[in-house]
């Protein structure tokens, strides 16, 4: 027999919203959010207070229903990283779209994913979708990692330009960019005035952070002039990247061009591969930020102090997912958190810029 809940309908009828449901019951908000999606059963007394909150019989909000024989069928994706057939998928729900992320693999553990890739436009799900209820991320920013132990979010790992580019699509519910604009010297906002109509989007702050070089201890390397040096290998970004431009940045202003750069031309999509190619050996150098250096043990020389912004659509700004992300980035637990295991400044984290 499986539990169906009826708990989110009947709190809506009531007009009661979750943060208020889940203070007079006495449990927390993520909680509330999980009986809503499926994912935890209450014991007795907790579904007796709630039904006594909605003045409702427990059996209004929770009923026995036999366990489905039928074999799961196939359901369209939108796949936005590469996907092969047998391959776990993470699901998240855009507006009218299933989008698929490929699950990341975990050490010595399978990932955490919701589907099978059947081919390249459909996957088999494990159970009932509750993709809805979540929020799908793209960026760069290894801190976003700490949001997932809060919120029920996917996270799509891309540059910052790509980010972009499928939050314009529809294919994301938030972009996570550090782009500077040449002209104005400030960060994200330009390229977003440029890319979104006016009042599409919502810009916050997530954190202040420091790109630079990162290296192995002892490494001679000190400078981005010493990555011409013919014995030096890198592990360079994709294009679109923040870390790429950065680097380019400073190749010009030394007067060095890509070509003599060893290694310029391989790709390493994330700070942490990046930080990770250098950790192994497979590099001397790579551009990325210092909590990216810091989850190696690596070291880290500083080249550009920059902000990294969430921006998403207002259309998705009022989702109870959304809400409830705005308001992690005002707790100091999270900012805490930020600051010592990443060494960001949340000073501004949670500010609204646009």
């Amino acid at each position: 027999m499986e539990t169906r809940t009826h708990l989110n309908q009947v709190r809506e009828r009531r007009g009661i919203s979750a943060a208020e449901l889940a203070k007079l019951a006495g449990v927390t908000r993520q909680t509330v959010y999980a009986i809503e999606a499926g994912d935890y059963v209450p014991n007795t007394a907790v579904a007796l207070q709630l039904a006594k909150i909605l003045e409702v019989s427990v059996e209004e909000l929770f009923s026995l229903e036999p366990a489905s024989s039928a074999a799961p069928k196939p359901v369209p994706v939108d796949f936005i990283t590469p996907a092969r057939a047998g391959q776990p998928v993470q699901l998240c729900r855009v507006g009218n779209r299933t989008i698929g992320i490929s699950a990341a693999s975990q050490h010595l553990m399978f990932p955490s994913a919701d589907a099978i890739v059947v081919n390249r436009s459909k996957a088999l799900l494990f159970q009932e979708s509750q993709d809805d209820k979540r929020l799908l991320i793209a960026g760069c920013d290894p801190g976003i990692s700490l949001l997932a132990r809060h919120l029920d979010i996917v996270i799509a790992p891309c540059a910052s330009r790509q980010a972009l580019e499928w939050l314009k699509q529809g294919k994301v519910h938030v972009a996570g960019t550090h782009l500077r604009d040449s002209a104005t010297g400030d960060y994200n906002l330009p390229v977003v005035n440029h890319l979104f109509p006016k009042g599409d989007v919502k810009v916050v702050t997530f954190a202040i952070w420091e790109q630079g070089l990162v290296t192995r201890t002892g490494s001679p390397i000190r400078s981005v002039e010493d990555l011409a040096e013919k014995n030096v290998r890198i592990m360079n970004r994709e294009k679109g990247a923040g870390s790429r431009e950065v680097l380019d940045q400073h190749l010009r202003a030394a007067g060095i061009t890509a070509a003599r750069i060893k290694g310029y031309d391989r790709i390493a999509t994330g700070h942490l591969p990046a930080a990770q190619a250098v950790n192994q050996g497979e590099a001397d150098c790579c551009i990325a930020t210092r909590s990216a250096a810091r989850a190696f043990g690596l070291h880290f020389i500083p080249l550009a102090t920059e902000r990294y912004d969430l921006v998403l659509r207002r259309q998705y700004a009022t989702l109870p997912a959304m809400q409830a992300l705005l308001d992690l980035l005002n707790r100091s637990a999270l900012r805490r958190k930020l600051e010592l295991l990443a060494g960001y400044d949340t000073a501004h984290t949670g500010e609204v810029l646009l």
